[in-house]
């Protein structure tokens, strides 16, 4: 069963089958400062392994947000984003406390995400920069998505 959250005419919902998959591959694409020219293929394979939420309004998407986790201690955020049109509404702001609020992500231990520019609003969430980020490594391979095998 889906979970969903309504608040002040939004919708948020953790249903696939609600998911613009269109509009999430067209901003990732090309819109998003993270995975430019990412394939469609990359896309719908990170949507069908992750929990993915959707805001709606009216029954247009106008937010999503992509959780990679084991739903018990891990989490990481990703590919969050509101269109251009619906931005500075608190549409982010919703979206954060359905995802922190969802019975699945509300034990996890360590959660994680990447952010170039949204660091204030993830802080009222509680994020912070890494306590021990000596102990954190990495593997990037930015072409990754883009690249055909």
């Amino acid at each position: 069963m889906a979970y969903e959250r309504m608040v002040d005419g939004l919708l948020v919902s953790d249903d696939p089958a609600r998911l613009d998959r269109e509009l999430i591959f067209r901003f990732l694409s090309e819109e998003s400062y993270w995975v430019p020219g990412i394939r469609r293929e990359h896309v719908e394979r990170a949507i069908r392994h992750s929990l993915c939420f959707g805001a709606y309004r009216d029954g247009a998407q106008l937010a999503f947000a992509r959780c990679v986790t084991d739903r018990a201690g891990f989490a990481y955020l990703a590919d969050v984003f509101v269109v251009p049109a619906a931005r500075a509404q608190g549409i982010s702001k919703t979206l954060m406390g359905a995802i922190l609020s969802h019975p699945d992500l509300a034990v996890i231990r360590r959660f994680i995400l990447a952010t170039r520019d949204a660091h204030g609003l993830y802080a009222q969430f509680g994020f912070a920069p890494l306590a021990h980020p000596e102990r954190f490594m990495e593997r990037y391979d930015p072409d990754a998505l883009s690249r055909r095998p």
